[in-house]
């Protein structure tokens, strides 16, 4: 209750309008500083195993919308029993993945880089309590569906999982997806135009389309471009273009795949188009918390009424991001003194600012994040500081002893007004079983902020995509 009540003051919205949309308007106010209840925190990220239930859950609100049990792959896989093994096996995997995003968004010159409306959904488990910053959902696939954990990325846009004959798979809860017991799966021939639009094509083999992708910690996977039927709860999606993975190397961890849900055209999202008005929404559960699960869900229906909208900005170096635009940074209630300029986009696409399900700690321009974090130091005096930091953050606290302690609120000023205003589990985390917490944010060291999964817990995000919007709130998870 405790959580509820602190969101329904930390969403600030202003009269916003969306093209054929009525939106919600009003002004509320949030408190400068809140509590952090520091043992209980600790407790709430310790390894907890989600217990699914095996039962279909169709407490959906109807109109197609149905949702899945799902669990984080360290939940079926405990990989750590312990805070500090968990923050810092979290902490390498997501360097990892701001380092791929940095080389291609960060800002360096020489970077590389209408049909009947469906609603359905999934149900969506936190990672980040057991070391990473990624989130599964249960679905089927092919005819008849085969249950099957993968991982959702905002930003890729492929859909894969691993198949049979498998020449290199990793490990993985579930049988590998026998492509031979599907009645309903269909390889995609290199003359198609869904071929064409494959963006990591990997050439043509026996007249079939092949494609192939990296990720920024090293997994990868190539196979051959299938038309197949996933499954969500009750709602069968039928040709979605996925990619039959045979040779796969990954840290993926008793996920049989992915699922992009990018704003590119091979993403699940831009594969369904009209069928659910470019609209989806998802809401990521509390890390630490076994005992229920988030939820992604697709279709205008998922669009909620007094959400605080804010424009998506397109970036055409990079489509499958989704980015916002950020004015400024707050601490205490109070404005840090940051130009705009530091989170705007250039000419060329480099920089702004992203928002990804993918990484875990947000990120911000040096400059920005030296006047926000300085800020916080400022208000936070009488919290004993820990010398030197911990792993990639720099500014950290002990708190051992204290069962809470009161901190000043931090929020986002998104460009048209709406701000945002965190909760404290949202921005100070524990980094071992002691009592050490630390501010989490870190320097970017380019011109790019991303906008990470710890920030966004417990939230819920919604993206129109038809209207070009993203939705911060009225419901928590």
């Amino acid at each position: 209750m405790e959580v509820i009540l602190l969101l329904s003051v930390a969403l600030v919205m202003t009269s916003f309008g969306i093209s054929g949309t009525a939106m919600a308007s009003s002004i509320t106010t949030y408190p400068d500083f809140q509590q952090l209840h520091v043992k209980q925190t600790i407790a709430a990220a310790s390894t907890k195993l989600y217990k699914e239930e095996l039962k279909e859950d169709s407490s959906g609100s109807g109109g197609g919308r149905w949702k899945v049990k799902v669990v984080h792959r360290d939940k079926i896989f405990p990989q750590a029993s312990h805070n500090k093994s968990i923050f810092h096996a979290r902490i390498h995997r997501d360097v990892k993945r701001v380092d791929s995003l940095m080389r291609r968004l960060g800002g360096n010159s020489n970077d590389q880089v209408m049909n009947k409306k469906l609603d359905f959904g999934s149900e969506v488990v936190s990672g980040m309590a057991q070391g990473s910053g990624e989130y599964f959902v249960r679905i089927g696939v092919g005819s008849p569906a085969r249950s099957q954990y993968v991982v959702i990325d905002s930003g890729s846009d492929i859909v894969w999982v691993q198949c049979q004959p498998c020449s290199q798979c990793y490990h993985q809860s579930d049988p590998i997806f026998d492509p031979s017991r599907s009645a309903s799966y269909s390889g995609v021939s290199c003359t198609s135009t869904v071929c064409d639009r494959l963006q990591n094509s990997a050439g043509c083999h026996a007249g079939r389309c092949s494609y192939e992708a990296s990720y920024g910690d090293g997994s990868y996977t190539q196979g051959t471009l299938a038309f197949e039927t996933l499954t969500f709860g009750r709602a069968l999606i039928r040709n979605v273009a996925i990619g039959c993975g045979h040779m796969n190397r990954g840290m993926f961890v008793g996920a049989a795949g992915l699922l992009g849900i990018g704003g590119g055209p091979m993403s699940f999202v831009g594969q369904l188009g009209g069928q659910t008005g470019g609209a989806f929404s998802y809401c990521l559960v509390s890390r630490g918390d076994a005992s229920t699960a988030g939820t992604l869900e697709f279709g205008r229906a998922a669009m909620p009424v007094g959400a605080a909208w804010v424009p998506l900005i397109r970036n055409q170096r990079a489509p499958s991001f989704y980015y916002v635009g950020l004015a400024g940074l707050g601490v205490g209630g109070m404005r840090v003194p940051i130009s705009e300029d530091v989170f705007r986009q250039t000419e060329l696409g480099y920089g702004g600012v992203v928002m990804d399900t993918g990484t875990a700690v947000t990120r911000f321009p040096t400059l920005a994040y030296e006047a926000f974090r300085d800020t916080f130091v400022e208000q936070t005096a009488s919290l004993p500081r820990v010398s030197g930091g911990v792993s990639i953050f720099d500014t950290c606290y002990d708190l051992n002893g204290f069962v809470s302690v009161r901190v000043p609120t931090v929020s986002f000023y998104f460009t048209g007004g709406p701000i945002l205003t965190l909760p404290a589990r949202n921005f100070l985390i524990p980094v071992d079983d002691k009592g050490t917490f630390c501010l989490a944010f870190a320097p970017s060291g380019a011109g790019l902020s991303i906008i990470g999964n710890i920030q966004q817990e417990g939230i819920q995000i919604s993206f129109d995509g038809a209207n070009g919007f993203v939705g911060f709130g009225p419901n928590v998870c």
